[in-house]
């Protein structure tokens, strides 16, 4: 009998549930449920842009909507397919997203007198309310005896837990006095199918407690009550009220309880993974291994590596953390990424587009036009700090600039300066992983733009002057969920590495670096790193002054090709 396991994976605007075989990977059925509240899922204040929270309630309903559907679906798709047949479901989700709950693990957002208040709701990852906190938390880490902030890359985030809380106890004491503990949304959805809501029983993740909240064993796990009384007593307090323990994917989070059995159609007591963020999950449907870079390539980017752990491993200033287990468990977890990439895009089409581009599919019109263009052709040059810079500068005040615009740039002109401005910061983000120790001998795309834009993919593979290739399933986050739901549930000997093996592939496309392409972009990668730093390195001095006049050069010289 065939054997499927179940992927749910919760993103920034919906949450998607898949039906996989656990013999091929292939993908039998899945369901997609748009987070109704607030703007395409997300509260969103007039008042503060930096505000974004998420309603616990749709994760709840959208796990139920999607896993009933998803297996509606697959009944119809195959005949033979039994729900009795699920072993196991795994689960991700965006990180840090992190929401205030009772004692018995109750979201505080879901209770009649905090339903309207959105600090009592999820603190989505994009939420940049606590960046003077954050900034706050540097300082003192950095000064403080036990170096908490080697592990995460040097600069605490205001994307991260602590941050965030921190922020709370600041600005509305009374939810942060109501709340017994904190919950990431990758932890809470196991917690609740499996019945273990209890704050301090429920199983948490390694990924979000190593990536995000400077979990360490290494210093016996969390920060300690002393440095954190500096915060304020009451997050010293906290601790206690947290978790002592934090573990990989592979393990349980317990077993399907009966009422979300009787919800779904499932069998009572089937295997729930312990959760884990999506780029991570993601990477490990992409076949992540020693060497190999995986870019989860949408609204934002996250860029997974794994590294086997040596008295050698340095950390790496600028990352999202290097977390023993965060991936695959008794490997380095390494995290980098950035803030915007296609909400970038995005942006451009929903607010600057002009009106000859405007049409059912604006995107492809403007990718068919900016192909037609050289490398430097347009004498544009993009920073991609449209939502701040999430690594390696880790400063999410960073914003966005175009240099070089004159009264005759085009709309494709600006499309694809903005891809190259996002490819200039991939390769950012691959000089300095490379520059302590870790070689990127292979990268795997994967996400919505790795699919449907062959611009954008040639583009990366031209400026990181590395062939890319793109991940078998479209759907890795849900994949890698899945595959830790059957792993956790004591298939393929509880082995990830021999569950890849089965389960996931690259599609026969690769993108090569074109040659004289990167010549032309390793000019203009330069001038990227010289705005970079004089804009984002403090006490950085460069002169800026010939930067334009560079740009024209590269232009003028490809224009006479």
């Amino acid at each position: 009998m065939k054997k499927y396991s179940i992927g749910v994976d919760y993103g920034t605007n919906s949450v998607r549930a898949v039906v996989v075989d656990i013999e091929d990977g292939k993908e039998l059925a899945a369901s997609v449920f748009p987070y109704p509240s607030g703007t395409d899922g997300v509260i969103l204040s007039a008042k503060d842009p930096q505000l974004a929270r998420q309603n616990p309630a749709d994760y709840i309903d959208g796990f139920f909507a999607t896993v009933t559907d998803a297996l509606k679906k697959a009944q119809k798709a195959c005949k033979d397919f039994s729900p009795a047949q699920v072993i196991g479901i795994g689960v991700d989700s965006t990180g840090s997203t992190p929401m205030p709950v009772d004692k018995k693990g109750t979201p505080l957002a879901l209770k009649k007198s905090f339903a309207k208040n959105p600090n009592a709701h999820a603190w989505l990852w994009k939420d940049h309310t606590s960046y003077e906190e954050a900034a706050k938390i540097t300082k003192l880490a950095t000064n403080y005896k036990v170096k908490y902030l080697n592990k995460c890359g040097g600069t605490y985030s205001s994307e991260w837990f602590w941050a965030k809380i921190w922020h709370c106890y600041n600005v509305d004491r009374k939810v942060f006095d109501a709340a017994y503990s904190w919950v990431e949304l990758c932890d809470f959805i196991p917690a609740f199918i499996t019945g273990n809501l209890d704050p301090l029983k429920m199983r948490r993740s390694i990924c979000a407690a190593g990536h995000k909240a400077m979990f360490s064993e290494e210093w016996g796990g969390l920060p300690s009550k002393d440095f954190l009384k500096k915060l304020a007593p009451e997050i010293a307090e906290l601790r206690d009220r947290l978790y002592t323990q934090a573990v990989p994917s592979s393990w349980p989070a317990g077993t399907l309880s009966k009422d979300a059995a009787e919800m779904t159609g499932l069998n009572e007591g089937i295997t729930v993974a312990v959760g884990a963020f999506d780029c991570h999950h993601g990477a490990v449907g992409s076949g992540v291994s020693s060497g190999t870079l995986v870019k989860t390539i949408g609204t934002s980017t996250c860029d997974i590596m794994v590294a086997e752990p040596t008295d050698n491993t340095v950390d790496i200033p600028g990352v999202c953390g290097i977390v023993p287990g965060s991936v695959i468990p008794g490997m380095l977890g390494i995290e980098a990424g950035q803030s915007a990439v296609g909400d970038i895009f995005k942006w451009y089409v929903d607010r600057l587009l002009p009106a000859d581009f405007v049409c059912d599919n604006p995107y492809r019109k403007l990718d068919k036009e900016a192909a037609k263009l050289r490398p430097g052709e347009s004498g544009l040059l993009a920073l991609d700090w449209n939502n701040g810079n999430r690594t390696i500068l880790v400063d999410q005040m960073l914003t966005g600039n175009i240099m070089g615009l004159t009264l005759y740039t085009s709309a494709p002109e600006i499309y694809r300066a903005l891809i190259e401005g996002t490819a200039f910061g991939a390769l950012a983000i691959i000089k300095r992983v490379e520059e302590y120790g870790t070689k990127v001998k292979k990268v795997v795309a994967c996400g919505g733009l790795a699919e449907k834009s062959p611009l954008l993919m040639q583009i990366y593979a031209d400026i990181l002057n590395r062939e890319l290739r793109i991940s078998r399933s479209a759907q890795t986050c849900a994949l890698g969920a899945a595959m830790f739901g059957a792993v956790a549930a004591g298939e393929f000997g509880g082995d990830v590495f021999t569950a890849q093996k089965a389960m996931t592939g690259t599609k026969d496309i690769v993108y090569k670096p074109i040659p004289e392409n990167v010549k032309v972009y390793a000019k203009l990668f330069k001038l990227y790193m010289k705005l970079h730093d004089s804009f984002g390195v403090k006490g950085t001095s460069q002169d800026l002054s010939s930067v334009m006049k560079e740009l024209i050069a590269i232009r003028t010289e490809a224009r006479s090709k």
